[in-house]
C-alpha cells in the first residue's frame, strides 16, 4: 500500500513525521498497513473484518501503549491521525528484528506482562474448555460444511474449567508482535489485548500453526521447554497442557477461517493443528 500523500502532509502538519524521508513498507503484520518513515513507525489500520479470535481495535492499542509507557514492554506512542475514516497511529521504531529464536526470553517477556494489572476496559478472556466451545461455535457456520463437520469429529471431550486468574493479554503473541531489540524483547501490535487466563497467550506463542505462519515451522520440544522453563509458573504450565487439546481445536478453526477467505498459507498452518488432536 502507498501512503496516502494527504496524510504524509497531516502527519508532518502535526510534527509526528518529520521532511523528506522515505517511507519503507513493513511486513512483519498480517492486517494493517505500517510504514518505518525515520525512526517511527507509522500504523494505518484496516476496516474491521469481523475476526473471530484476533480484533483489530486502534483504541485498544492507544490505551495499551500509553498504559505500558516507560515499562520496557512495547514501543512509546508518539501521536495518532484520522483520515478518510482510517485511524493511523506513530510509535518509535524498535531497531532489532521479529523474534525467530531463544523461546526463554519470550516466556520471560511473557511473565513481566502478566505480572502487570490490567487496565479498565478490556475484553475477558477466561479460558476453559467451556470458553473454547462457545469461540469454535461461533466460527463453524463461516466454514465449509465438510470441514465444520470434520472439527466436530475432533472437538476435545474433557472438561476444564474457566480460570479465577485475571491478568493482563497481549492477545497475539506470535513472532512477527516480538521485536529483539538491542535492549531485550518487546511486544507491539497490542490492537486486541484483553484480561483474564494467561495460558490464553501461552497457548498462541505455542501453537504449531501461528509458528508456521510467522516463522516458517513450530517450535522444537527443546524451543517448547524453555519457554516454559522461563514463563516459571509451574501453575499456569499444568494449565497449559491441560488445555493443549482444545487450544489446537480452537486454532484449527481459526485457520479453517482464514483459509475460507483465500489465505491458503493457513490451510497448511491448520493441519499441524488437526495433527495433535
Amino acid at each position: 500500500m502507498t501512503p496516502d500523500p494527504e496524510l504524509q502532509f497531516l502527519l508532518l502538519r502535526d510534527g509526528l513525521i518529520g521532511p523528506d524521508l522515505s517511507w519503507q513498507p513493513l511486513h512483519g503484520g498480517q492486517t494493517n498497513s505500517l510504514w518505518r518513515v525515520g525512526d517511527r513507525v507509522v500504523k494505518c489500520f484496516a476496516a474491521q473484518d469481523g475476526n473471530p479470535r484476533f480484533p483489530n481495535d486502534p483504541g485498544q492499542e492507544i490505551t495499551m501503549l500509553r498504559y505500558l509507557s516507560g515499562q520496557a514492554i512495547a514501543p512509546r506512542l508518539l501521536g495518532r491521525a484520522d483520515h478518510l475514516g482510517m485511524t493511523c497511529l506513530v510509535y518509535e521504531h524498535l531497531a532489532g528484528k521479529s523474534w525467530h529464536q531463544d523461546a526463554a526470553q519470550v516466556g520471560a517477556l511473557l511473565r513481566r506482562v502478566h505480572s502487570l494489572p490490567a487496565p479498565n476496559g478490556l475484553r475477558v478472556l477466561p479460558g476453559g474448555s467451556d470458553a473454547v466451545f462457545q469461540q469454535v461455535q461461533s466460527i463453524l457456520p463461516d466454514l465449509p460444511v465438510d470441514l465444520a463437520a470434520r472439527l466436530n469429529r475432533k472437538r476435545p471431550t474433557h472438561s476444564v474449567p474457566a480460570s479465577q486468574v485475571r491478568v493482563l493479554l497481549h492477545g497475539d503473541v506470535v513472532p512477527g508482535n516480538i521485536v529483539v531489540a538491542p535492549q531485550g524483547a518487546r511486544l507491539i501490535d497490542w490492537q486486541c489485548p484483553a484480561q483474564g487466563d494467561p495460558a490464553e497467550d501461552l497457548a498462541i506463542f505455542l501453537s504449531p500453526a501461528m509458528q508456521l505462519i510467522y516463522r516458517g515451522g513450530p517450535l522444537s520440544d527443546q524451543e517448547r521447554a524453555d519457554f516454559l522453563v522461563a514463563y516459571d509458573d509451574p501453575a499456569v504450565c499444568a494449565r497449559v497442557q491441560a488445555m493443549q487439546p482444545w487450544h489446537h481445536w480452537a486454532m484449527a478453526a481459526y485457520c479453517g477461517w482464514k483459509a475460507a477467505r483465500g489465505a491458503q498459507n493457513y490451510a497448511q498452518a491448520m493441519a499441524l493443528e488437526l495433527a495433535e488432536l
